[in-house]
């Protein structure tokens, strides 16, 4: 199989699909690897590393897309990059179909396969390639709430965690998962006082066996967290409906009851958001204000870390672009139901449930 690596034009995106030790698996695998040239380089990996391990460099990416049997990538498809995919051509990168109608129809106008790294399943029913990814961005969640609650930045000008005789941040967190888990601890590290709302109970006991006594764990309702929006100095949208749009939990009036310079960081909003009035941002625009509320709505954040996001997104997805090679898409999800499970779309046919229902389109549920 010939397998492409692309250089991700979203904005301010620095990961790459594959790092070097990863293509020449590969290519020591009997497989032919396009990387277009510059693609590391945001990662830190220059042409050199690649082409050491037998890649061949492409001075365009419309080359890689014309060649390829398979793509791999980060982020979603770009517009320009949709018009490059083509029939039956397998595409494996983060999608979120769910949050963009024009993207939805731009990969089933190309008729590609389209691979879904956030609902790839494991024998667990977890999500393995979304993971990694959330770790990073619970953990940044924390960082840029801490800075845009700075003063300078229209914030509150509250330190976090405070000093001795004066009381920490109070930072609320929407959601248990992943996100939730790495924000909280992060969070609880630095000594604000943390809130943190689930609605499975379960989660709420395994998190109340690990957690820091400045982490309180809530169940999750409307009139509790109408309660505690109002309080918090932070929050933290850490909610995932795998493969849907985010329910809204933090309204337009919330906002009102909120105080002022409070920050929000809603961590899906690459999935519509569980904030009414979040909206996605880049790293050179990161934030907006609404009714005195600093929204942060960043959806590539574990981009800004590169380096770091790569190596973790990597060692997850290596052994499932392996497989893909190997036994070509319809062989390997086969083999591998939680992989069949990732294919939102596959040659002009929407398969995901969740996607179509958000957006009222007809689907069939993909048979290998």
């Amino acid at each position: 199989m010939i397998v492409g690596v692309i250089k991700e034009i979203k904005a301010h995106e620095y990961r790459v699909a594959m790092i070097p030790s990863g293509v020449g698996a590969l290519i020591q695998a009997g497989h032919e690897v396009l990387v277009e040239r510059g693609a590391g380089i945001g990662s830190g990996f220059p042409d050199s590393e690649y082409v050491t391990v037998g890649a061949q460099i492409v001075d365009e990416a419309a080359g890689v897309f014309a060649r390829a049997d398979m793509i791999v990538k980060v982020k979603e498809p770009q517009a320009v990059e949709c018009e490059m995919l083509r029939q039956g051509q397998v595409c494996f990168t983060y999608f979120h179909f769910a949050a963009d109608r024009s993207l939805t129809d731009g990969v089933l106008k190309s008729g590609c396969v389209a691979i879904a790294y956030e609902t790839v399943r494991d024998g667990n029913h977890g999500l393995p390639l979304l993971m990694p990814m959330s770790e990073v961005a619970g953990k940044m969640s924390v960082q840029e709430g801490a800075k845009y609650l700075e003063r300078p930045m229209m914030g509150r000008g509250i330190l976090l965690g405070g000093v001795p005789g004066v009381e920490p941040a109070t930072v609320l967190i929407l959601g248990g998962g992943v996100v939730g888990t790495n924000a909280a601890k992060v969070a609880a590290g630095l000594g604000a006082h943390v809130v943190l709302m689930d609605v499975r109970l379960d989660r709420l006991r395994y998190l109340s066996d690990v957690m820091p006594a400045n982490v309180q764990l809530l169940y999750s309702d409307p009139a509790l967290i109408t309660h505690h929006v109002a309080r918090a100095d932070l929050v933290i949208g850490a909610v995932l409906i795998p493969g849907a749009r985010c329910p809204v939990l933090v309204t337009r009036k919330h906002l009102k009851l909120m105080l002022p310079g409070a920050v929000i960081v809603d961590v899906g909003v690459d999935q519509g958001g569980c904030c009414e009035t979040i909206r996605p941002t880049t790293h050179d625009e990161p934030t907006y204000i609404v009714d005195d509320v600093v929204h942060y709505g960043v959806a590539n954040m574990p981009g800004a870390v590169g380096r770091t996001s790569t190596f973790a997104l990597t060692n997850a997805t290596q052994p499932y672009v392996l497989r893909l090679a190997n036994l070509g898409y319809r062989e390997a999800c086969k083999a591998d139901p939680g992989l069949a499970a990732g294919v939102d779309a596959c040659e002009g046919v929407l398969t995901n449930k969740e996607v179509a229902a958000a957006f009222d389109m007809a689907y069939r549920p993909f048979v290998p």
